[in-house]
């Protein structure tokens, strides 16, 4: 499966890479030049976090090992509560008592919950629209609850029981439970919190690059324990060339299930552009948050479901995923693959609840 995949991959550079030598004629050079442009923005983001990973973990482990050993759980499933490429992978692997669970809480794990919680619920209740963020967050909500669909396939998919799943998602269930209650009762004031939350990710981030950079440009060690600047930055340039060739492939896809997301979305009751919005999720969020205001109410609810658990994977974290532990490829795209669709089944069911209880009370 790796091999097919990576094969796409390839063919979506190559024509892409193509595309841009004539003019950029088919729209696919655009996106060949994207994935590059693309590489300052990850390396800001992911690199001084990978930096710091090994520091974090030294310093964290006396207080998280106890906790979670406590509860029966890898102290590697503390890496989840930070994005697959925030340096939550690499963190998890720090932790990890078992590597087998590091690599299913730093991919899986990280890549579900950690990518909502630290960028997907942030940057999108700054973009929505105030009077959409109801819907968001009534999909958000939804899409947590969701959450087991995709974490436990992909846990299967790295070779862990079902009762290892349960046991080692326990304290990310519990996180996901306080997080839709406080979306529930107080949705103002969790914004803030996450507000404050990416603002002290940012600031740990930019300190670990400054950390870095001065060793490696003076020799001047003021952490030890940490990665070096250029191990971090393979890995961002490993991301960056799969994105060359994923994000051509995705246009390519999204041209191609035009006409049947415009047919699908009528059956569904929903505007083609809440499926083409899932679509572009699988790349990255941010899109379809610029189009947030074109879907209707269920749409923008099924549609912040689906990016719980479907959000980057045809990009960043399908492209991390390759640079690190290719092998762990089919449980990260089982795991957010299932999870995304049982999200908008429950969003697309909750929503139909509602709309009869609606009518019935009126």
């Amino acid at each position: 499966m790796n091999q097919i995949l990576m094969t796409i991959m390839a063919i979506g550079a190559i024509v892409g890479g193509i595309d841009r030598i004539f003019g950029n004629k088919l729209g696919y050079g655009e996106k060949f030049e994207e994935g590059f442009h693309l590489l300052g923005p990850m390396a800001l983001s992911m690199t001084g976090m990978i930096c710091l990973a090994p520091a974090l973990a030294d310093i964290l482990g006396r207080a998280v090992i106890p906790f979670y050993q406590a509860m029966g759980a890898d102290p590697s499933m503390f890496g989840s509560v930070l994005a697959i490429d925030m340096g939550g992978y690499q963190l998890a692997k720090e932790l990890a008592v078992d590597s087998r669970i590091g690599s299913y809480a730093g991919i899986v794990a990280s890549a579900i919950f950690g990518c909502t919680l630290v960028f997907t619920i942030p940057v999108g209740m700054g973009m929505i629209r105030q009077e959409d963020r109801q819907f968001f967050a009534r999909g958000i909500m939804l899409g947590l609850a969701a959450m087991p669909a995709g974490l436990f396939p992909g846990g299967l998919l790295c070779g862990l029981s079902f009762w290892d799943c349960l046991q080692q998602n326990l304290p990310i269930f519990a996180a996901a439970l306080l997080l839709g209650l406080g979306l529930w009762k107080m949705p103002e004031k969790m914004v803030q919190g996450f507000y404050a939350l990416a603002g002290g990710i940012r600031a740990v981030v930019t300190a670990g690059l400054i950390l870095a950079a001065a060793k490696s440009l003076c020799g001047w060690t003021l952490l030890p324990g940490m990665t070096p600047i250029e191990d971090a930055m393979s890995v961002v340039s490993s991301i960056g060339v799969v994105m060359l060739g994923s994000l051509p492939a995705a246009k390519f896809l999204s041209r191609l299930l035009e006409k049947p997301f415009f047919w699908l979305g009528r059956k569904m009751g929903m505007k083609s552009q809440s499926l083409t919005g899932m679509l572009l999720g699988l790349v990255s969020p941010v899109p379809v948050f610029a189009m947030y205001h074109e879907m209707d109410p269920k749409g923008k609810v099924a549609a912040g479901a689906f990016l719980v658990s479907g959000a980057s994977l045809l990009a960043a974290h399908m492209g991390f995923t390759v640079s690190v532990e290719p092998e762990m490829l089919p449980a990260l795209m089982g795991g957010k693959l299932c999870g995304a669709a049982v999200s908008v089944v429950l969003a697309l069911c909750a929503f139909g609840n509602v709309i009869s209880q609606q009518k019935k009370d009126g």
